[in-house]
């Protein structure tokens, strides 16, 4: 995979049973990238550990005086500098090039169960931590994937060396070939505590992201009760924590960094005396000795992979860990390929029932439901929508003309039936890419907007257009949509919706951030333009009630009442609690003032 071949048509299915395991997979997606870097690691290494060799022969060549040894000597270092040269460049090629690959795999796998899980991703996992696994957490993956073709590579060398030097010189190979594993291995006692270190520090390091994410999303409401100083203070003892966990993880691989420069040096210190008393007794030459001296010299770059894979491994596999758990999280508990077991793709038209509540939403006609609590509003949306439930919870599926929402490919239940929750969210952008959604056609944008009475949002959009004419479609609109007015978001996220045009569109309270003018307005937009459309409003406004064939009230997860919004005021106490906000002792009192007046309108007429 090269990198101008981004991004993957199919970045696969990851092994998320634990960070470990996805690694494993995914060097295993990177394994013809990693054997290619490998090999162009073995050429760099070789070529340095031929370096003392050519050495060596060159220092006994003027020893003896012997040219026609020193010219061979001269050419295979220039053989061998070719060979550090094209291999050094190669490998780095090839190995950023696994860092960078490896990196957008991760990045569209999450991009991916973003898109499937939607609004519920951060419901499940914290935004601050989606934003440290999406980010910093990539990059340690890609770090490890791209130093393990080097640790690799350099492992052989060390084999080579090790073999080479005992056949080469026997009496200095053999302390050679015990000192290096020696070597290689002493870091691994020092590895746990520095491990730990490192998940503290990464753990901490996830809450402050968190924390500043949460007070930058929050900022404006903090301003305006004098509290951001409370959560910057906040944020400053998170980053010291932060700074007080990275330095107590450096000095562990400080420690590490340390002993994989004084156990070489021992070693060398070692290998320089034994030699240089077999030189004194003529067991060896003066070519030999520099030989098995610069070789041992030499060591030390392979013996760097050792503790770089070390720190790789043990920054990543947390970040593993974290990217495995995003991953895992399904969109229920029996989610089902995107083919029936006919291997067609299923789809689903009639209408919406809900079979833990009891809500039905007959097609074709606008359905309001009214709940006491904002909160059951919001999962019982995310569940009309085919979300997945809370851990825990009834995972029943919602279906749609008798088929489970569940059992249809993801994309056909994001076609047929869309969610916008209460506080939807506006990218950056411009309005004309605002509106450029996946959308059946039969709906303009002109239409939308019209519906959703954006017209003051066009005309501020005009006035603000700097560089578009005056064209509010071209005018770019800030990150979440912050330079509008709370109402003015809520009205350009339901004009999108509304252009999407689904077979079932759930809204939940699309209008709780507008005056009551505007309220009726869009209510009055939203039945015309969606007549003969199925329609579930999750609201409590009147003015939105009264616009709706039927209303449903749900009480205590049940739905307990059906009628229209005039049928149940009149007959329904549990229904005017909701609606009209009246207390305990009110409704006693209207209850019988109700039956008065129907009474007397009933002699009337």
């Amino acid at each position: 995979m090269q990198i101008r071949d981004l991004p993957y048509a199919d970045p696969g299915v990851p092994d998320v049973r634990s960070g470990t395991r996805f690694l494993i997979w995914l060097g295993r997606q990177q394994l013809a990238g990693q054997v290619k870097s490998m090999l162009w690691g073995l050429l760099h290494h070789l070529g340095i550990a031929g370096l003392p060799l050519g050495t060596g022969i060159a220092v006994q060549a003027v020893v003896d005086r012997d040219g026609g040894r020193l010219a061979v000597a001269g050419v295979l270092l220039v053989v061998m500098g070719a060979a550090i040269a094209v291999g050094d460049v190669m490998l780095h090629r090839t190995a950023v090039t696994n860092w960078i690959t490896a990196s957008a795999r991760v990045q569209q796998l999450l991009s991916r169960k973003t898109a499937e899980l939607g609004a519920l991703l951060t419901r499940r996992v914290a935004a601050g931590e989606v934003v440290a696994v999406s980010t910093g957490d990539v990059e340690k993956i890609g770090w490890f994937v791209e130093a393990l073709s080097r640790f690799v590579a350099g492992a052989v060398v060390l084999v080579i060396i090790c073999v080479g030097l005992f056949v080469y010189e026997p009496s200095l190979g053999v302390v050679v070939a015990v000192g290096i594993p020696f070597l290689a291995l002493s870091v691994l006692p020092l590895l746990p505590r520095a491990t730990r270190r490192a998940d503290v520090q990464r753990e901490k390091a996830g809450k402050a992201t968190e924390l500043a994410s949460d007070t930058v999303a929050g900022l404006r409401v903090l301003r305006g009760i004098g509290g951001e100083e409370l959560f910057l203070g906040r944020y400053r003892a998170a980053s010291q924590e932060v700074r007080r966990a990275a330095v107590r993880s450096a000095r562990m691989w400080a420690l590490i960094s340390a002993t994989q420069v004084v156990l070489p040096g021992i070693l060398l210190i070692v290998v320089v005396a034994y030699g240089a008393r077999l030189a004194l007794d003529g067991r060896i030459t003066v070519g030999e000795l520099v030989t098995v001296y610069s070789t041992v010299a030499l060591t030390l770059y392979p013996l760097r992979n050792f503790e770089e894979i070390a720190m790789a491994f043990s920054f990543s596999r947390p970040s593993a860990k974290r990217a495995a758990r995003v991953l895992a999280l399904t969109r229920t508990s029996t989610t089902t390929d995107a083919t029936d077991a006919g291997g067609e793709d299923r789809t689903a038209h009639g209408d919406l029932y809900d079979p833990l509540t009891g809500l039905l939403a007959p097609a074709g006609r606008f359905t309001a439901v009214v709940c006491g609590d904002p909160d059951v509003a919001g999962r019982l949306a995310d569940r009309l929508g085919g979300h997945p439930a809370e851990p825990g919870a009834d995972h029943t599926s919602v279906l749609l003309g008798g088929v489970p929402l569940d059992e249809l490919p993801l994309g056909a239940a994001r076609t047929a039936v869309l969610v916008q929750d209460k506080d939807p969210v506006l990218l950056s952008g411009t309005l004309h890419e605002l509106l450029d959604v996946p959308r059946s056609g039969e709906v303009l944008p002109a239409q939308a907007l019209a519906a959703a009475r954006c017209e003051d949002v066009l005309d501020a959009l005009a006035q603000a257009s700097v560089d578009s004419d005056g064209d509010p479609m071209r005018t770019r609109i800030t990150e979440r949509g912050r330079s509008l007015s709370g109402g003015q978001r809520q009205r350009l996220a339901l004009a999108r919706s509304l252009m999407a045009d689904p077979e079932v569109l759930v809204l939940d309270e699309p209008t709780s951030a507008v005056d009551a003018h505007t309220e009726a307005r869009v209510a009055a937009g939203i039945s015309e333009l969606r007549e003969a459309r199925t329609t579930v409003v999750l609201a409590s406004s009147p003015l939105l009630l009264d616009r709706a064939d039927r209303v449903v009230l749900v009480d205590e997860g049940q739905a307990v009442a059906v009628g229209t919004h005039r049928e149940l005021l009149a007959r329904e106490p549990r229904y005017r609690a909701v609606v009209t906000r009246e207390t305990d002792e009110e409704l006693d009192t209207a209850g019988p003032r109700l039956g008065e007046i129907e009474a007397l309108e009933g002699e009337s007429a």
